[in-house]
């Protein structure tokens, strides 16, 4: 499957602990993150959809699920890569006390990934990669799920071209650290996370 992905997650806790049934949204907290994020937009609520339709926003777009203890920002903007996608990325983070935050981005074309991990707001991981161009950016101690796919090229094959499918990269970190189990992967709870209800934005 391909998957275009433009998504922060954050959760004050457990991934496997947070994430469950029953998880309340907060559409008033959603909003204050929303005007965070853009203050100086127009920001008109459109009413509500799940992550598996908000993965990939139109430009003009902004989703965003807050709940208790977890966040989603779905934004396409940061797919840019620039300052921007930073900006937005960070405060993503940084809105939940004490939480633990990835940033993926996916795209089908491009076939690349970039994920940044977060804890209590401060990066502590930032990686790029394409199947292409192989490592565009390796800061900070790796993952513990993304270590198995680093197998060859510590063993001194080259990365260009990347070794390994950097969708299924994201999705293993995806899997591991943002949700406590496959985004696309009902638990015997229930729990889907493609379910997970999100607050639409329009910008102006």
């Amino acid at each position: 499957m391909a998957w275009s992905v433009a998504l922060a997650c954050a959760s004050a806790g457990e991934p496997t602990e947070v994430f469950g049934p029953g998880l309340a949204p907060d559409p008033d907290a959603a909003a204050r993150i929303a005007h965070r994020l853009y203050p100086a937009a127009v920001l008109t609520e459109t009413g509500d959809t799940v992550l598996d339709f908000a993965l990939w926003p139109y430009e003009d777009e902004l989703f965003v699920g807050a709940f208790d203890r977890a966040l989603l920002l779905c934004d396409r903007r940061l797919f840019c890569l620039d300052d921007d996608a930073r900006r937005i990325a960070d405060t993503a983070a940084a809105a939940l006390p004490g939480s633990r935050c990835g940033v993926l981005v996916l795209h089908t074309v491009i076939r690349g990934c970039w994920f940044r991990w977060y804890e209590s707001g401060t990066l502590l991981r930032d990686v790029f990669v394409t199947a292409e161009d192989g490592v565009v950016v390796d800061q900070g101690d790796r993952l513990p799920a993304e270590r198995p796919f680093w197998a060859a090229v510590d063993a001194g094959a080259p990365d260009v071209p990347l070794p390994f499918d950097p969708e299924e990269f994201g999705l293993a970190l995806a899997a591991a650290h943002m949700f406590g189990r496959g985004i696309a992967d009902r638990g015997e709870d229930g729990f889907l996370p493609l379910e997970l209800p999100l607050r639409r934005f329009k910008l102006a």
